[in-house]
């Protein structure tokens, strides 16, 4: 085991055969076939915390938990220890749902949760892997694992998260690309983004609607200064002729020169969401302003965007990951042409080991990118295409570690690559997972 990290909680101590054609029949540009090294197989936890695990270590681990099997050489109390620990972790799980139990993703499922749960601090920073270089919270991935932890019952921990995003959010609304887990500030200069207000309100949208009533009032309440500052950003972000917000980086994290699908989708699935949680607060003037921000909002990306093809750009080109963000279960009914689009961007994207790469004009190296083949497979379920989303799932499930980590990368030859588990696609897998039992 390598890289100790501080853990900070309790126990610290498309039609499916249209697209599948597509995916099986496309030819894949050749590519400049990169490598990168993987830097770690996984996660371990203890009672002294966190760690990771070198490359191609296969760990045996007690039951569905991440605490590993005791050694041959530990000791009775050390036995002792883990055995309590593991108990700890498998009543957490017990008290919610596994996504895909009694199928065979159930343990690729099982992991994903307990990988999250690992890498969950007391203060609701969600790490995005356990290494230096990933080392920080981003307001994309704490979102979606706040809605991951909410699908499969962890109210708690969803809530936790969603509040620490309010805490390190600016007060105009906005948010950095990405923060330190001591919630100080951004690491370096990289620009803000604006996706992360709109992500922050589907996150709020996704945790209540999986709540009765009277949590979901609740709940609200308790996240009403996110949702307030977040919807305001996001309505100055669009009070303009043109209803688009301007160009920001996205989730691709480079400077933009023009608008991407990328930044104004996640704004609209906000704005949706911010209508819904409104709603739910009894707040009608809100509900209506919202939504005729988002109605204004959608009507521009249809315009824009869609007459294009939802490309990547306002100006037209590839497409990429984002024209998931226009379908279920981002925004509420999937824009015009959206669903056409979305399934003809796996073609642009697919890559030699048969995932993709975040957009169709991403460098042509040959490695798949988990988060974005996920993604893909959450968009799938959402739209109920289920061959597509197993598709999708079974070749994650295929190239996971030896730990049984999802990967950030897999190289042109199927071997993992760079970070694993990644928690934006331990997230993604797991609603993938719930929305296929919805």
């Amino acid at each position: 085991m390598t890289r100790p990290h501080r853990r900070t909680r309790v126990g610290a101590a498309l039609a499916a055969l249209s697209l599948l054609a597509v995916v099986w029949g496309a030819n894949v540009a050749p590519t400049d076939n990169a490598h990168i090294d993987l830097y770690m197989d996984g996660l371990v936890v203890t009672p002294a915390g966190v760690a990771t695990l070198a490359p191609g270590a296969a760990q045996a681990y007690l039951g569905a938990t991440r605490v590993p099997a005791p050694a041959g050489s530990a000791t009775p109390a050390e036995q002792e220890a883990l055995i309590e620990l593991a108990a700890q972790e498998s009543s957490w799980l017990a008290a919610g749902t596994v996504p895909g139990a009694g199928t065979r993703f159930e343990p690729m499922a099982a992991a994903a949760l307990s990988d999250l749960r690992a890498m969950l601090a007391d203060d609701g920073a969600m790490v995005a892997a356990v290494h230096p270089r990933w080392g920080y919270s981003w307001p994309r991935d704490n979102s979606f694992a706040a809605v991951a932890f909410a699908r499969t019952g962890h109210l708690e921990e969803a809530v936790r998260v969603l509040v620490h995003l309010e805490q390190v959010q600016g007060a105009d609304g906005s948010f950095e690309a990405r923060y330190t887990l001591d919630g100080a500030g951004p690491p370096d200069d990289r620009a803000p983004q604006a996706d992360g207000t709109g992500w922050a309100l589907w996150a709020i949208g996704q945790v209540l609607d999986t709540l009765d009533e009277d949590s979901a009032r609740s709940t609200a309440a308790t996240l009403r200064p996110l949702l307030d500052r977040s919807t305001e950003r996001t309505l100055e972000l669009v009070a303009n002729r043109s209803a688009l917000p301007p160009a920001s980086p996205d989730y691709w994290e480079v400077k933009e020169k023009h608008l991407t699908l990328g930044t104004a989708a996640p704004l609209l699935a906000g704005l949706e969401a911010a209508s819904d949680a409104y709603s739910v607060l009894g707040e009608r003037d809100l509900v209506a302003r919202t939504a005729d921000g988002a109605a204004r909002l959608r009507a521009a990306i249809e315009r824009e965007f869609g007459s294009r093809g939802y490309p990547r750009h306002v100006t037209g080109g590839a497409r990429d990951a984002a024209t998931a963000f226009v379908l279920p279960p981002f925004v509420d009914e999937p824009l015009d042409g959206a669903v056409e689009a979305w399934r003809a961007s796996v073609a642009e994207m697919l890559r030699p080991a048969g995932g993709l790469a975040p957009g169709g004009s991403w460098k042509t190296d040959g490695i798949s990118w988990t988060p974005q083949t996920s993604l893909y497979a959450l968009a799938a379920a959402a739209q109920g295409d289920r061959t597509a989303a197993e598709h999708w799932l079974d070749w994650i499930d295929d190239h996971r570690t030896a730990s049984g980590a999802i990967p950030e990368k897999v190289l042109a030859d199927g071997s993992p690559a760079a970070v694993a588990p990644l928690a934006w696609s331990a997230s993604n897998v797991l609603l993938a997972l719930a929305a296929l039992e919805d």
